[in-house]
């Protein structure tokens, strides 16, 4: 049992596990907010799910903010669906300045899968977090794999440059792009290009958009990773996500993908770099928080002061004071 620092709720960590793999949706948001508000039961949440991973397939969806990323990740859930997949989706909001929550709230582009037991969203705020994700996706994401999803797509938050973050938590990151909004130069000068896996150019009856797919290949032929012997081409799919069109393409290339990555290692590679990525931050928060204790301390002020009478180096004062830790 563990009781909620904030309500004072008690949950069955286990229980709330395995209704979830039966496909509790009440079950899947207790643990997804518990992971959220950073309970005091996220250890014990962490290892219930632990031999429950690594069957989701996670797709990311990036881009700047009107591209149609929320239309697209609509129209990807349907066709997924349509094909008996079951589909857990993460959208990451901006967070409202008041209540720290997802400022977009239920995400009114996906409604017509609100009464789906097949689909499950979420909206999370980003609070502040750099790279267009929020601190509790990796958990969530876990929450979903083990909840029997077979694919779950994260949808950023579009803050453009910044958003390149997805890359590390998906095995495939969608980048979408529509005319008329500037990516093909902006998207070079963030390196986003770098961390596309497939480039879908929605909007595609627009003006211009062939000429965002002329944009797209020619800074392909520049170099970088799409370049190397024997690495992934990212394919240029072209979208009307507000009519449907195209959809098949996207999610034939996402499977495409998929099959290259097994057949590479790739998959592997990626998801233990995701793992360690999860640890180090895991890590470096636990080592923050006992800092936090030392801030202002005796030992720290004593140490500042053997610096300052150069008794000691700063080097050798903080090695000392991690130490202590």
């Amino acid at each position: 049992m563990a009781v909620s620092r904030r309500t004072g709720r008690v949950d069955d960590v286990p229980d709330l596990v395995s209704r979830a793999r039966d496909g509790s949706p009440r079950a899947v948001a207790r643990l997804i907010s518990l992971v959220e508000n950073d309970s005091p039961a996220l250890r014990e949440v962490a290892a219930a799910l632990a031999p429950f991973g690594g069957h989701a397939q996670v797709v990311g969806l990036t881009g700047s903010p009107g591209v149609g990323k929320s239309t697209s990740t609509s129209v990807l859930v349907t066709t997924l669906r349509e094909q008996g997949k079951r589909v857990g989706v993460l959208a990451v909001d901006p967070s409202s300045p008041f209540s720290g929550g997802a400022l977009l709230g239920d995400r009114v582009r996906m409604q017509d899968h609100a009464t789906d037991e097949g689909v499950f969203i979420r909206s999370m705020a980003s609070r502040g977090q750099l790279g267009g994700l929020s601190a509790a996706v990796p958990q969530a994401l876990r929450v979903l794999d083990a909840a029997a999803c077979d694919v779950v797509l994260v949808e950023t938050v579009g803050v453009g440059q910044a958003e390149v973050e997805i890359a590390s938590l998906a095995d495939t990151t969608l980048l979408v792009v529509a005319p008329g909004f500037g990516d093909g130069i902006q998207a070079a000068k963030a390196g986003i290009i770098e961390i596309a896996d497939v480039f879908v150019v929605n909007k595609a009856d627009r003006d211009g958009a062939d000429q965002v797919v002329r944009d797209l290949r020619y800074m392909q032929s520049l170099g970088g990773r799409h370049s190397e012997a024997g690495s992934w081409r990212a394919p240029i799919v072209r979208t009307v996500a507000a009519r449907s069109e195209g959809v098949d393409d996207v999610v034939a290339a996402i499977e495409k993908h998929r099959s290259w990555m097994d057949e590479h290692g790739e998959l592997d590679r990626r998801r233990q770099v995701r793992a360690a990525a999860e640890i180090e931050a895991i890590a470096l928060g636990t080592v923050r928080r006992k800092f936090g204790h030392v801030h202002g301390s005796a030992a720290l002020d004593e140490a500042a002061a053997r610096v300052v009478a150069g008794d000691a180096d700063p080097y050798s004062a903080a090695d000392e004071l991690v130490a202590s830790l």
